[in-house]
Parts: C-alpha cells; structure tokens; sequence
C-alpha cells in the first residue's frame, strides 16, 4: 500500500478491501447455512453481530459530528477515518431486513397471542408492534444516512477549494440532536425489547458509550494498520494516538459509570420486575461473564490506560483497544442471549460467523470510501495545525 505524499491519495490500494470482502462473503454464505440450521441461534447471534458493526458506524458519525460542532483541530487528520466509517452506516441497513423474518424468533411483543394473554404487552402495544418498529428503524437510517451523506459531501467539497466549514457546522449542531434520539430509540427498540416487562430509561445512553468507545478503539487500530504498511505514518502522530488514548479511557470510565447506574439505581430499588434483568444474567455461568465484564471490560483497561507511557506506546495501546473492542462485543452478546439461553452461557459458531460475514462487507465498504479520496482532508484551513498537533 503507498500513497502520495503529496495528495494524500492512495496509489496502491491494497488488499485490505477485497480480503475483508472475501471474508465477509464466505462469512454470510455458512451464516446462511446457519439459519436452516438453528433459526433461533442464528437470529439471535446474528443481532449481536449487526448492532455490533452499527454501533460502531454510529461512533463514528458521532465523532464527525463532535468535530464539526466543536471547531477541533487536532483531530482533523483522523476526520476522513471518522467519515468512512460512518459512510458505512447505509450498508447496515440491508444488513437489518433479515431481522425482520425473526421477528417472532427475537421479539416476544411481535406475536399477537402472547399479546392477547399479557396485560403489559397490550399496554406497549400501540409502540412495540411490528409496522411501526420497521417505520423507526427506517427513519432511523434515514437520518444516519443524510448527516453521513451531507457531512462527507462537503468534506470532498472543502477538498476542491470551497470554504465548506460553515455548511458542516450547520448540519452538525441539530444533527447531534437527532443523533441523541436516534440512537437511543434505535437501542430501545432493537435490544431492549428483547425484554419487554423491563425497561431502562439510560439504555439507549449505555449502547452509545459503548459504540463510541469502540469506536475510538476501532480508530487506533485502522489507524495502527495504515501506519503499518507505511500510510500516515508522518501525519498521525504518536500525540494524535496519545489523545485517542485519553479518549478511550475517558468514555471507558463513562460507559462503566452508566453501567453501574443502570444497575444500582434497579438494585437499590429492590423491585422484581427490574431485578429479574440482572438476575438472569447472575444465573449458571451467566455469572462468569458477568464478573468478566466487570474486571475485563473495566478494571484491567481502566489500569492500562492510566500511565501517560501506555498512550504512546503504539503496540499497547494497540492491544488494549482490541481487547476493548472484543469487550464490547461481549457486552452486547451477555445483554442479547440470556434470552435465548437462560441457563447459562453458551457460545456458538454462528457468533462467529455472522459477526465475520456482516463485518467483512462492513469494512470492505470502509475501504472502499477511504481509498477512493484523499486520507486527510487536504484543504482544511486548519490542517497545518493538526499536522503540528495543535490542541483546539
């Protein structure tokens, strides 16, 4: 892989693409072999997988739009990292319609029989029902994609010369609005009614941190990557990855503080239609993964990325944000399938495949984006100051 120095273009556009296409082809083709399989495991691993990937392109349009709002300039050479990764985010969206044939499969509100017989499920029945759970999802999408859209747009605008700085800030200061709702009705709706006699009002808080954390992770390493094979190796420098370093530590300690809330507000309560959330979770080997989060998500990363030394030591803190970003995927695994296995935990190779198949063709149309532009946003005023690290 080489790049003009000068244009920030890729000459050699790798093979990083089309071995993640490969991968992600051969990944949904035994997914599919999955589905006749074990439709109810396949579903529900599947679910993992996709809000796995869509948590991870919504970090980045967070990102993007944080960027825009607050005038940054140091992060202004990871903004076209930031961007492709949202750019993603359509793709996700034909990634969601198999879900709509389990619905029965992961949703207890979708089948009107258990409706007719649950008093609860009658009162949520005029917003859990199928049509209009299909109608969010779609206007979710809808949003994602036209602040996506809009902000890249003039991002290669502002490359061709035009002064698109205004334009960004623009979209970005309501587009953070609808992000806010977006995301957390998105979480309401695809994870949290997998229980539907339970509810958290900081849920959809909880899916955000946890994607923006991985996000910043995800960035580290993409960026670690292309540094590997000799791409922005001078641009982003080791104080670019000390920032992404504090970053991670900092939304880390935000997603265990929501964490923790969720969980002690419902603890402290002591009331047994709330408690039945964590006491499923603290059933058989459950249990193990849940002390896994807490000392694995939490308190060794939280140790790691204390000393300055470990955010700038490129290969450990390359570690820690793969390992986080394994962590995450955790974390939505053990808030997903104690629904289907209740009895404890119990891993399975469609887990795997599903998360290979839709992150395959996910980061091959990241890819795909980032290679057809220039890595950096080569006509931003205020580039300079992030080539020299100018904290702003």
């Amino acid at each position: 892989m080489k790049i003009n120095t000068e244009t920030y273009q890729l000459i050699d556009k790798g093979r990083f693409g089309m071995l993640s296409l490969g991968v992600g082809i051969v990944g949904l083709a035994l997914s599919t072999a999955g589905y006749f399989a074990d439709a109810r495991q396949f579903f529900h691993s599947y679910l993992v997988s996709f809000a796995f990937w869509t948590s991870i392109g919504l970090g980045g349009l967070f990102f993007t739009l944080l960027h825009h709002m607050v005038g940054a300039t140091w992060s202004i050479v990871l903004r076209r990292l930031s961007e492709s990764v949202m750019m993603a985010l359509p793709m996700m969206f034909v990634f969601f319609l198999p879900l709509l044939f389990g619905m029965h499969d992961l949703y207890h509100w979708s089948d009107h029989d258990a409706v007719e017989h649950d008093p609860i499920l009658q009162g949520k029945a005029g917003y859990l029902n199928t049509p209009f759970f299909v109608v969010r999802t779609v206007v979710y999408f809808g949003i994602w994609f036209v602040l996506a859209w809009l902000l890249h747009r003039y991002s290669l605008q502002q490359d061709r010369g035009e002064d698109t700085s205004k334009r960004m800030l623009t979209v970005s200061a309501p587009g953070m609005i609808l992000f806010a709702l977006t995301s957390t009705y998105a979480a309401f709706d695809w994870l949290m009614s997998l229980e539907p006699h339970w509810y958290s009002t900081i849920y959809g808080v909880w899916f955000f941190a946890g994607g923006l954390l991985t996000f910043l992770c995800f960035t580290a390493v993409l960026a670690m990557l292309l540094r590997s094979r000799g791409v922005l190796g001078e641009t982003i420098k080791v104080d670019h990855y000390h920032d992404l370093g504090r970053l991670m530590f900092a939304f880390l300690i935000f997603w265990a503080y929501i964490s923790f809330s969720q969980y002690f507000l419902i603890w402290y309560a002591n009331i047994p239609e709330e408690t039945v959330y964590y006491l499923k979770r603290w059933t058989g080997s459950w249990q193990d993964v849940s002390l896994l989060l807490v000392f694995g998500y939490l308190m060794i990363p939280w140790l790691a990325l204390i000393p300055r030394a470990t955010k700038r030591h490129l290969p450990t803190l390359g570690i820690i944000a793969a390992w986080l970003i394994a962590m995450h995927w955790m974390d939505l695994y053990w808030a997903v399938m104690p629904n289907l296995h209740s009895e404890g935990f119990s891993p399975s190779w469609l887990d795997a495949v599903t998360l290979l198949g839709i992150g395959g063709i996910f980061l091959w149309y990241m890819f795909l984006h980032l290679s057809r532009h220039p890595l950096v946003p080569v006509k931003d005023p205020n580039l300079g100051g992030s080539l020299n690290h100018v904290i702003h």
